[in-house]
């Protein structure tokens, strides 16, 4: 079995941590074919969202999608966004938090398991050249949190 992303950890501490502080926890979200929002709110292909307790109903924060449901305008909205999508979790009053890379959705393809229990992968021919090898470990892009 594949290891798994520390970045669904981070945002759930971060929405603790917002929520145990009195504060507003928001995530920012780029918008994409995996994503559902309501697109009246997409800004540059980026929506930002309240996830705090308050404003919504039956909030899963899993390790591969954030589920939830939320008024918009008066509508209640079904929202399904990938982990991977989210760029950034932060207190709406300060602005303390983290930001992410955003990764995008690959879905498992029909019929496959996961790559741990498959023979090593081919090359990537749309890696960047600067990718430093398969040995390196990528740099985090990460906010300083106080």
């Amino acid at each position: 079995m594949g290891e798994t992303s520390t970045k669904p950890y981070l945002i759930r501490a971060l929405h603790e941590w917002c929520t145990d502080n009195g504060y507003t926890p928001y995530i920012t979200v780029q918008v994409d074919e995996h994503t559902m929002v309501p697109v009246a709110h997409v800004r540059d292909g980026q929506i930002t969202l309240n996830v705090g307790t308050l404003a919504t109903n039956r909030l899963v924060l899993g390790n591969e999608f954030i589920e939830f449901q939320a008024r918009f305008s008066g509508v209640t909205e079904n929202v399904y966004v990938p982990v991977g999508a989210v760029s950034a979790i932060y207190a709406r009053e300060t602005g303390a938090g983290m930001g992410f890379e955003v990764q995008p959705y690959e879905p498992p393809a029909p019929g496959t398991q996961s790559a741990s229990d498959t023979a090593a992968p081919e090359a990537d021919a749309d890696a960047a050249p600067d990718d430093g090898g398969d040995d390196e470990p990528k740099r985090p892009r990460l906010t300083i949190v106080k």
